[in-house]
């Protein structure tokens, strides 16, 4: 463990911005990480995992800390689940592919998501029709402020859509170290709803599709629509997609009939913010390095030299123009520093 000053942070963010931090330290154990906590110089601490879900826009005067822990773990089982928990400096997608490698259901639809386990419940990611929170046990978390270890169960966690308590009231306070999941053995609880998991599935003409076989339909969905990030610069989605009342819904809907939109709830509809950012004539666009994918305007991506602050401009431009046309505001799913 060594603690470095005036560190490039353009390899530990999938956006590739090159930005300096003042001091920076990559920890690999717990034990580590509460001595780094218990002797940190005054600076502002910033957490960093797998460096997928921001955008950084200027330098760092701050005592940057790369939570970089890594295991995988049984913890638990029985004829029918098991428990696994995995380290917080896992990365996302290879952890998905051990689970299916040992036949563990319920997180197959969640493949190729960028970033590492111990960010992942902050936002409680999810992708066709699957949320993290569907499978989530519990996580263990180091506070800040005393090195005191806490669990947190999934009722502690309070996950909404793309939320959790990490991202309000407990923001700042508690570093995730291990995320337990609890897994199917068998009888997995195979989630096709999406039409193009299906339309792959047919493809392939499987009537019967295994864990393994969503994860690949998955894995080809996601390779054809978003860029791989060690290509091209990017953060996954950008925007959330926004849920809206039924009174605004329905304005919408006069405006826009062919519009596609999904149900929440009676009184909750939520649309797809790539069609909102398509229809205001962003996909596909540049701006210097910055710029729209051309396969999926949900996607803001780095074409090299793109800074922080370019993206973000092009990021509000696309918020300004949505909210004139339709009257919907686009919130970011980054977290923009």
């Amino acid at each position: 463990m060594q603690i470095e000053e005036h560190k490039s942070l353009k390899k530990y963010n999938t956006f590739g911005i090159d930005c300096i931090a003042r001091y920076f330290v990559s920890v690999e154990t717990v034990d580590e990480l509460k001595q780094v906590l218990s002797q940190k110089p005054s600076e502002e601490l910033f957490l960093l995992g797998g460096g997928s879900n921001m955008l950084l826009t200027g330098n760092l005067d701050a005592f940057v800390l790369h939570i970089n822990l890594k295991g995988i773990e049984i913890i638990e089982e029985t004829e029918t689940e098991v428990l696994v928990k995995a380290m917080a400096g896992e990365n996302w997608h290879e952890f998905v592919q051990y689970c299916i490698e040992n036949n563990f259901g319920g997180l197959e639809n969640l493949s190729l998501i960028p970033g590492n386990v111990g960010t992942a419940p902050i936002q409680n990611i999810g992708a066709y029709g699957v949320e993290l929170k569907d499978t989530f046990e519990s996580c263990r978390t180091a506070e800040i402020e005393t090195f005191k270890e806490r669990e947190f169960t999934k009722e502690e966690c309070a996950f909404e859509y793309r939320n959790s308590i990490f991202k309000n009231e407990a923001k700042g306070k508690y570093i995730i170290t291990s995320v337990t999941f609890r897994l199917t053995k068998n009888n997995h609880r195979i989630s096709v709803f999406y039409g193009d998991i299906q339309k792959i599935l047919a493809e392939k003409d499987i009537e019967k599709p295994t864990i393994k076989d969503i994860s690949e339909a998955v894995i080809a969905i996601r390779q054809s629509k978003l860029p791989d990030p060690k290509v091209l610069g990017n953060s996954g989605s950008f925007f959330k997609n926004p849920v809206i009342d039924a009174e605004t819904f329905q304005e919408f809907r006069r405006n826009f009939p062919g519009a596609p939109f999904y149900e929440v709830s009676p009184n909750e509809f939520k649309i797809p913010a790539g069609w909102l950012i398509e229809n205001a004539g962003f996909k596909g666009t540049r701006f210097g390095d910055a710029g729209v994918h051309k396969n999926q305007a949900l996607v803001l991506v780095n074409y090299g030299n793109a800074t922080g602050q370019e993206i973000w401009k092009l990021a509000m431009e696309i918020q300004k123009k949505v909210k004139e046309l339709t009257g919907i505001f686009i919130d970011p799913e980054v977290n923009v520093f």
